[in-house]
């Protein structure tokens, strides 16, 4: 069965430049292709939709705004899909639950690649957006705006597999790099997320590089 997708950016081009890149792909089925985050909400409250891929800009509700409200009514994974890669942007649409993000750069396979990634449970983040937020921990850690991560509250295994994640790390790469089950790791991200009260891999990613929890 393909991976039923949505398209939400405000650029025509775009639009249907996605659209004919993923539909050359027998796993995806684009089931529209939308102007703005409203719409994007409007559909997947409607449809079944696997992954919503929203611009981060657009008129009457943006990609951050639009993912907070599918996030919290719908099934649906949303994808920041980008040219810019801000701070701002990439902490907010992930503090509202963004499942991964992605520049509009990034060749047809990367897109592929990561958008099915997401399918299967794995949240993705750039390298480049990574950086960014070392970067803004770096700062704030210099400035004393926001608390260091409390290390108390986890194992040192936790600890261990937080800092994989971070790096980008699948489930199965993390197993083969602690020599533990593929299960084994499964169980230890469930006893973090019930620690921190977050949702899933992307945010924890963040956690451990900010120590800030975003609900």
């Amino acid at each position: 069965m393909p991976i039923k997708v949505i398209i939400a950016d405000d650029n025509s081009f775009i639009r249907e430049g996605m659209n004919i890149i993923l539909s050359t792909y027998k796993d995806f089925q684009v089931l529209a292709i939308l102007k703005d985050g409203q719409e994007a909400v409007d559909y997947c409250m409607k449809h079944e939709v696997d992954i919503a891929l929203l611009d981060v800009r657009m008129p009457r509700m943006n990609g951050v705004e639009a993912t907070k409200l599918i996030t919290e009514k719908t099934k649906t994974k949303p994808v920041i899909l980008t040219t810019f890669d801000d701070d701002e942007y990439i902490l907010g649409a992930i503090q509202n639950g963004a499942r991964g993000y992605l520049l509009k750069n990034n060749d047809p396979e990367r897109i592929h690649d990561a958008l099915k990634s997401v399918y299967h449970g794995t949240g993705i983040i750039q390298d480049v957006m990574l950086e960014k937020i070392k970067s803004t921990l770096a700062n704030r850690q210099n400035t004393k705006e926001e608390p260091m991560l409390d290390s108390s509250k986890f194992t040192e295994r936790e600890l261990e597999i937080m800092s994989y994640i971070a790096k980008g790390y699948a489930n199965k790469e993390i197993s083969e790099k602690m020599y533990i089950s593929g299960g084994t790791v499964a169980n230890y991200i469930t006893s973090i997320l019930n620690k921190t009260g977050l949702k899933h891999r992307t945010q924890i990613a963040v956690y451990y590089l900010t120590g800030k929890v975003y609900d």
